[in-house]
C-alpha cells in the first residue's frame, strides 16, 4: 500500500476545518475570551478522556475517541491563534480573518510534519492510537509546566512547539483511524 502522507493530512485536516467552521457559525468566537491557561486545560479533558476510554474499553458518552482528536487539532490551532492575539473580552471577530489564521497554523504544523517525517521516517506510523494519545497528554504536562513557570524555560522549546507538536500526533490519529476504515 503506497501512503501519501501529505494528502493523508490534508484530508484530517479537511475533517477539523469543516467541524471548526461549523461550530463558529454556532457559537461564533466566543474562544477569544480564554487565556491560554484555560484552553490548555480543554486540550487536556479531551486526551484525557480518549485515554479514559482506551483503558475502559467501553464509553458512556456518544462521541469517540475520533472526534476527541478532531476536538484537539481545533483546541490546539485555537491556541496558537490565542498565543499570537492574545484573549480578548472583544469575541467577534470577522470568519475569514479567524479561517486565515487557521489556515497559518495548519500549513506550519504541515511543514513540521513534513520535515520530521523525512529525518524521522514516518515512525509514527508504526505507533499505536493509544501511545499517540500519551504523547499528546505528555505534551500537555510540559506545557502546563511553562504556562506555570510564566513561559520561562531553561533548554526546552515554548509552549508554541508543544501546540504543533500535539497537533500533527492527533492528525496521526486521525490518519490511524482513517486507514482502519479503508482496510475493514
Amino acid at each position: 500500500m503506497t501512503t501519501d502522507t501529505s494528502a493523508q493530512f490534508d484530508s484530517a485536516i479537511r475533517a477539523c476545518k469543516d467541524i471548526f467552521l461549523t461550530k463558529m457559525k454556532d457559537y461564533g468566537t466566543a474562544w477569544r475570551i480564554l487565556r491560554p491557561e484555560s484552553l490548555t486545560d480543554q486540550i487536556y479533558i479531551k486526551a484525557n478522556r480518549i485515554r479514559s476510554i482506551q483503558g475502559k474499553g467501553i464509553q458512556k458518552i456518544h462521541e469517540n475517541e475520533e472526534v476527541e482528536f478532531i476536538g484537539i487539532v481545533n483546541y490546539a490551532i485555537i491556541a496558537l491563534i490565542q498565543l499570537e492575539l492574545g484573549e480578548s473580552e472583544e469575541v467577534n471577530m470577522d470568519p475569514a480573518a479567524v479561517e486565515s489564521l487557521y489556515n497559518k497554523y495548519v500549513s506550519q504544523a504541515k511543514g513540521l510534519m513534513m520535515d520530521k517525517n523525512h529525518d524521522y521516517g514516518e515512525a509514527w506510523r508504526n505507533m499505536r492510537i493509544s501511545s499517540l494519545a500519551d504523547i499528546i497528554l505528555m505534551k500537555l504536562l510540559r506545557v502546563k509546566q511553562i504556562e506555570d513557570n510564566k513561559g520561562k524555560t531553561f533548554i526546552s522549546e515554548g509552549v508554541d512547539a508543544n501546540y504543533y507538536d500535539i497537533i500533527n500526533y492527533a492528525v496521526f490519529a486521525l490518519i490511524k483511524f482513517s486507514e482502519a476504515k479503508t482496510v475493514s
